[in-house]
């Protein structure tokens, strides 16, 4: 039997500051990639995106005329997806007769050990002691740790270390100052991020001979043409699940369609009845741009996995997925938000509670796409996000509920609480919600209530936590929602 044709194009990217051309497989992840030009600092740890060790930094817009130097996990991103791209590693930082003020930092602080780890943490408080809005004596709120200098500690919170131990990391994220005048990567901030490459990369790389295939199309309208005619294609938004698909499960898609760039995505606009938020826009760049004017995904935000997650995952990926333990349903749901599905034929609008159907399962047709999230305006007073887990950060929830209460002349006008990890799929509290509206703001209420919740969905036992804890949790949480908010609604 003859060999499969082989058809091959190339990626070029900018690494380091010099050209490197890619044509291999499109199932290649960045760190691969990288590590096989010779760039070998960036390792890896986990393949998941959960130790940081494969951190990288990107630049990406900030604004309509500058730049931001973004650490990404280059274990989770395809080679593919830097087509056209600027890429810094830790050799491209500084080398060893030149180190960047970061490394420098982490060797007086001493916070480097076996060394397996520090790339990584360097890249990732690399992009922090570039980050723009870095300043002095910034406070300390929901539970971030900054510096006296404005490092945000948090930024490192997808970085783990297992020898060293974290006291001399954090000095030395604390000792840096700004960066200088002649600092070419503060400056090269000053200068628009290149804009996404228009790629089709493909080659015969199975045994079987089917094609894999990535694709960045230029528009939405040639996405969803190409969708339309490959409808089982697989949509690739933020990568940061379907990267531990490929790496930890062997996933391979014939068909990639990376719309994670498209610009008709990423817009966020404020009406007088729905704030809409692009669906590639990743978490980072909504928590930055909304600047708490949505105060419960303002509380979402900070908890959803670590830094190095947020600076890829997109909003609409996270939807995209149909997991029962996404941590934006919970608070998309108890906002009442609604999908924009868009395909060839038109854009059709579908609410939030009813676009899951079941296990990883939507109402999302073949050739369809989500192209945005709608919130309605005006939104509820009283908001809490509360999330279970064994760690309070960087971690998967056990339950996740959101809240957005309105009580008027001390009675509930209006709940909506929204569940995640009680059921097959993220689901709205409804029974607790009837027995909440139209009762008076006590804790007598409350407390009719929590019984309620505490039944809500079908809470199971797993290695995170037994039916009967989440039982428990989901009561207690209404609870402290209404100790929270006491004051506020009196």
């Amino acid at each position: 039997m003859s060999a499969p044709e082989t058809t091959e194009t190339r990626c070029v990217i900018t690494v380091n500051g010099k050209a490197v051309e890619f044509t291999s497989s499109p199932h290649t992840n960045a760190l691969d990639f990288l590590r096989g030009t010779g760039l070998i600092a960036s390792k890896e740890g986990c393949a998941e995106g959960e130790c940081g060790a494969c951190s990288i930094l990107v630049a990406r817009p900030d604004g309509e005329e500058g730049s931001r130097w973004t650490a990404l996990n280059a274990c989770l991103l395809p080679a593919a997806a830097l087509d056209g791209q600027e890429v810094v590693t830790a050799e491209g930082l500084g080398g060893e007769a030149d180190l960047h003020p970061v490394q420098e930092a982490m060797a007086s602080a001493g916070g480097s050990q076996c060394g397996y780890c520090t790339p990584g943490f360097v890249c990732s408080m690399a992009a922090e002691y570039y980050r723009p809005e870095r300043g002095e004596d910034q406070p300390h709120e929901d539970g971030h740790q900054c510096g006296p200098n404005g490092f945000d500690l948090h930024s490192l919170s997808g970085n783990l270390c297992r020898c060293t131990g974290y006291r001399p990391i954090k000095d030395a994220a604390y000792s840096l100052g700004s960066p200088t005048q002649l600092d070419e990567l503060a400056e090269r901030r000053e200068h628009p991020a290149p804009a996404p490459a228009a790629t089709d990369l493909h080659r015969a790389d199975t045994p079987d001979g089917k094609l894999g295939r990535y694709r960045r199309p230029a528009s939405l309208q040639q996405a969803l043409e190409i969708l339309a005619e490959e409808p089982e294609a697989q949509l690739l938004a933020g990568g940061t699940d379907w990267g531990v698909e490929v790496n930890i499960k062997g996933a391979r898609a014939r068909n990639l369609i990376a719309i994670d760039r498209l610009e008709e995505l990423r817009q966020i606009s404020f009406t007088d009845d729905y704030a809409t938020l692009g669906a590639a826009c990743t978490l980072s760049e909504l928590e930055r741009q909304l600047a708490g004017r949505i105060p419960l995904l303002g509380q979402l935000f900070p908890q959803f996995a670590s830094r190095l997650i947020r600076n890829g995952a997109t909003i609409g990926g996270n939807l995209g997925t149909g997991s029962p333990i996404g941590d934006t349903p919970p608070a998309l749901l108890a906002l009442e938000a609604e999908l924009v599905l868009s395909s060839l034929e038109g854009e059709r609008v579908v609410p939030l509670r009813d676009y899951f159907t079941g296990y990883r399962q939507t109402v999302r047709k073949l050739g369809e796409l989500i192209s945005a999230v709608r919130i309605p305006l005006p939104l509820a007073p009283l908001t809490s996000f509360q999330k279970i887990a064994k760690r309070r950060f960087d971690d998967i929830s056990s339950v996740a509920i959101g809240y957005a209460v309105q009580v008027e002349d001390g009675i509930i006008t209006r709940a909506s609480i929204g569940l995640g990890g009680v059921a097959a799929t993220p689901l709205r509290a409804s029974a607790t919600e009837a027995t909440l509206v139209g009762k008076a703001w006590t804790l007598e209420t409350i407390r009719a209530a929590a019984s309620v919740m505490a039944a809500e969905g079908t809470p199971m036992d797993d290695h995170r936590a037994s039916a009967r804890y989440r039982s428990a949790m989901l009561g207690s949480s209404l609870e402290r929602f209404f100790a929270m908010h006491l004051k506020e609604a009196r």
